[in-house]
C-alpha cells in the first residue's frame, strides 16, 4: 500500500511534468530537485509514508529571485489588456486541467475529491476575474492648485514572495497569483513543505498558458531554509502570509526590519450566532457546514457557536445529530464528505483540545474521543455545555471541532462574540433583517454572514480585525495591496513660477 501511495502520487504529479521522478522547486521554469534534507510525505488517510523529496535551501531563492527579477520587466513591459488576456487563458488551462489537478490536490493534502474539484473551478474564477481587472486599474488625475498637471500611476512592487498553507493549496495558490500577476508583479510561491504539489502544477500551466517564463518561482522546501533567504533578498518587496498567528508575527517581525510591507491573514475562532427566532434548520445545516467541511481545517470555520438559551438544547441536539450522519472516509472517494486531517501534529493537537475541553467541564454532543490507528482522522465533533472562558473555545484548533456556547441576550451575543483575540469571520443566523445588519455593524469580523455562512469570492475583500492580521487579499482592494502609487507632476505653464531661490 505504501509503495502504490508513492508512485500513484508522482504518478499525478508527472501529469503536469512528465517523466518527473522526484518533487523539487520550479525556477525558471525548470523542475529544480533541491540538495538539501530530506523531507519525507505521508499519506493522510493511512498515516503512512509516502513520497520523500530534497529540501530547496536556501540556495534555490538566488536563482528564483533572478529569473523573477527579469521575468517582471519582460510582463510589466506588456499593454496591461495583454496581460489580461494571458490571464484570462490561465483560468482556461486551468479548468482544461481540472481534474488531474484536482485528484493531485486530493492525494497530497487529503481533501475529499468533490471539495477538490469544486475549488478547481474556483481557482480558474479567480484568474478570469483579475483578467477583467487588468486594464481597469489605474490612476487618477488631481486638481492641483498651480499651473501643474498632476496624475498618479498604480505601479506594481517588482517581486512579491508569498507563503501558503497546507490547508487549501491550489485554492490559496490561485487567491495569491491573480491579483499580483493583474498588477504586474513576479512572485516567489513558498507553499507548505507537506503539499507543494498544486502549486508546482498551476505554475506550470500559468507558462502554458502565456506568463513569461521565471516569472511565478515555487519554493519547495522547509520555511526554516528558505524564508530567511527570500526574505533577506532585496529584489523582494512586499511579503504576503497565510497560516498561524505565532509564525505570522515572526514574519511581520522580520519585515519590519526591512522596512518592508505585508499582508497577513491568520487564524480565526469565528462567532456564529444563533437567535431563537432564526430558521433554526437552516441554521444548523450552516453551522455544520461552517465547521465539518473540509475537516475544520479552515481559518473562517464557525468553530464557537453561540445559541440562544431558549433553543439551545434544541439547537445542539439537531447539529450532533446531523454530525453523525456526516460521511468520514478516504479522500478519493466520491462519497466522503469529510476527510482526514492534513498531518500529524495538527491530528494530534486536535486530539488534545478535545480531551482538554471535557476536562474543562464541556460535554461530548457529537464525535469520539476514540481515535483510528489508521489514518488521521477525527469525526465530526461539537462540544455542548460550554463557556466562552474555555481554552477549547478560545484556542484555534483547526479541525472538525466546535462549541456550543449558550446566551440571553443581543448585547451579550455580541460581547461574546467579540471576546475573542482575533477577528476574521462571523455570523448571525436571524428573521429579524435589522437585527441582522445591527450586528454585523458590532461584530469585530473582517468577513461576516447573515443567514448563512462560509460563502467566499474572489470579488469580495477578504482579511481579518485584530490577531487575524491586515491587509486584503481579493475583491478589487487587493489591487491597492500589490501596488504603489506614484505622483507625477508636469509643469503646463509657459511662463512658470521662478522656485524660490533661483534667479
Amino acid at each position: 500500500m505504501q509503495q502504490n501511495d508513492a508512485e500513484n502520487l508522482i504518478l499525478a504529479f508527472a501529469h503536469f511534468f512528465p517523466g518527473a521522478k522526484e518533487v523539487g522547486s520550479y525556477i525558471n521554469g525548470e523542475l529544480v530537485v533541491g540538495n538539501g534534507d530530506s523531507i519525507q510525505l505521508f499519506n493522510p488517510a493511512t498515516g503512512k509514508p509516502t513520497i520523500s523529496y530534497k529540501d530547496g535551501g536556501a540556495s534555490a531563492i538566488d536563482a528564483a529571485a533572478a529569473a523573477a527579477e527579469k521575468a517582471q520587466k519582460i510582463w510589466w513591459a506588456l499593454t496591461h489588456a495583454a496581460r489580461g488576456r494571458v490571464l484570462y487563458s490561465v483560468g482556461a488551462k486551468i479548468r482544461e486541467s481540472a481534474e488531474p489537478l484536482a485528484r493531485l490536490e486530493s492525494m497530497s493534502s487529503g481533501k475529499p475529491i468533490r471539495d477538490c474539484r469544486g475549488e478547481m473551478g474556483k481557482v480558474a474564477e479567480m484568474f478570469e476575474y483579475y483578467a477583467g481587472w487588468a486594464d481597469k486599474f489605474y490612476g487618477e488625475v488631481i486638481p492641483v492648485p498651480s499651473s501643474h498637471l498632476n496624475y498618479t500611476r498604480r505601479e506594481p512592487y517588482g517581486t512579491v514572495f508569498q507563503m501558503t498553507p497546507w490547508n487549501a493549496p491550489a485554492f490559496t495558490c490561485g487567491w495569491q497569483l491573480a491579483p499580483a500577476l493583474a498588477t504586474g508583479n513576479a512572485i516567489l510561491l513558498k507553499p507548505s513543505e507537506l503539499t507543494p504539489f498544486s502549486s508546482l502544477a498551476i505554475a506550470n500551466l500559468c507558462e502554458k498558458a502565456g506568463i513569461p517564463v521565471g516569472l511565478i518561482n515555487v519554493l519547495a522546501g522547509l520555511g526554516q531554509t528558505m524564508v530567511p533567504k527570500a526574505m533577506s533578498t532585496w529584489s523582494v518587496k512586499k511579503v504576503v502570509f497565510v497560516g498561524s498567528p505565532g509564525t505570522g508575527a515572526l514574519i511581520a517581525k522580520a519585515a519590519a526590519e526591512r522596512v518592508m510591507p505585508c499582508v497577513l491573514e491568520l487564524g480565526g475562532k469565528s462567532a456564529n450566532i444563533v437567535f431563537d427566532d432564526a430558521d433554526l434548520r437552516l441554521a444548523a445545516y450552516g453551522a455544520q457546514a461552517a465547521i465539518f467541511a473540509g475537516a475544520g481545517q479552515s481559518c473562517v470555520a464557525g468553530s464557537r457557536i453561540l445559541v440562544h438559551r431558549k433553543v439551545y438544547d434544541q439547537f445542539v441536539e439537531t447539529v450532533a445529530a446531523g454530525a453523525q450522519k456526516i460521511k468520514v472516509g478516504a479522500p478519493l472517494e466520491d462519497t466522503t464528505e469529510v476527510g482526514p486531517i492534513n498531518n500529524q501534529k495538527q491530528f494530534e493537537h486536535i486530539k488534545r483540545m478535545v480531551a482538554k475541553g471535557i476536562e474543562g467541564g464541556a460535554s461530548l454532543a457529537a464525535g469520539s474521543t476514540t481515535y483510528s490507528d489508521e489514518g488521521y482522522f477525527v469525526r465530526p465533533t461539537l462540544l455542548a455545555n460550554a463557556t466562552n472562558a474555555m481554552d477549547v473555545s478560545r484556542t484555534e484548533i483547526f479541525g472538525p471541532v466546535a462549541v456550543a456556547i449558550p446566551f440571553d441576550s443581543e448585547e451579550e451575543a455580541i460581547a461574546l462574540a467579540n471576546d475573542s483575540e482575533f477577528g476574521l469571520a462571523g455570523a448571525v443566523w436571524t428573521k429579524d433583517g435589522a437585527r441582522g445588519h445591527r450586528i454585523a455593524a458590532q461584530v469585530n469580523a473582517g468577513t461576516f454572514w447573515i443567514n448563512s455562512y462560509k460563502t467566499i469570492n474572489v470579488a469580495s475583500p477578504f482579511g481579518g480585525f485584530n490577531r487575524s492580521g491586515y491587509g486584503r487579499s481579493s475583491g478589487m482592494e487587493a489591487l491597492y495591496d500589490y501596488t504603489q502609487t506614484k505622483s507625477v507632476w508636469v509643469e503646463t505653464s509657459p511662463n512658470p513660477a521662478t522656485p524660490f531661490g533661483y534667479a
